[in-house]
C-alpha cells in the first residue's frame, strides 16, 4: 500500500539535500585550458569564473585578439566541466532517496 506520509517526507528529505548541494556548488572547482595549457581558467559549480591564469608569453600586444579567444575557449571548457561535476554533486547528494528513473532529469534544481 502506498504510504503518503513516508513519500511527504521523503521529498522534504529530497530537498533539504538539494539545497544543501546547491549551497555547496560554491566549493565545487573545475578548471579548463586552451592553447596547449597556456590558458587556464577556474570556475565554481555555480559556472561563476573564480580565476584566469595567462602564460606571460603571450602577453605581447600583437597577440590580444589570439589570448582573448584563448580566454573564452578556456573558460567555456571550465563551464562544461562544472556543469558535469554539479550533476555529480547532486546525484551524490540523492543517492538512495530518487529511484533512478530514465528520463527524469533533476538538473533544473542546480539553480
Amino acid at each position: 500500500m502506498f504510504d503518503m506520509m513516508k513519500m511527504m517526507g521523503k521529498m522534504k528529505e529530497v530537498q533539504a539535500r538539494i539545497k544543501e548541494a546547491q549551497d555547496n556548488l560554491v566549493n565545487v572547482k573545475a578548471h579548463g585550458e586552451s592553447g596547449a595549457g597556456m590558458v587556464k581558467a577556474t570556475v565554481n559549480g555555480k559556472k561563476q569564473l573564480i580565476s584566469v591564469e595567462i602564460d606571460p608569453t603571450l602577453m605581447k600586444v600583437e597577440d590580444k585578439i589570439i589570448l582573448q579567444d584563448l580566454i573564452v575557449a578556456a573558460v567555456n571548457k571550465a563551464s562544461e566541466e562544472a556543469e558535469i561535476v554539479a550533476k555529480e554533486e547532486l546525484r551524490k547528494s540523492t543517492d538512495g532517496l530518487i529511484p533512478n528513473i530514465p528520463g527524469m532529469d533533476l538538473s533544473n534544481f542546480m539553480g
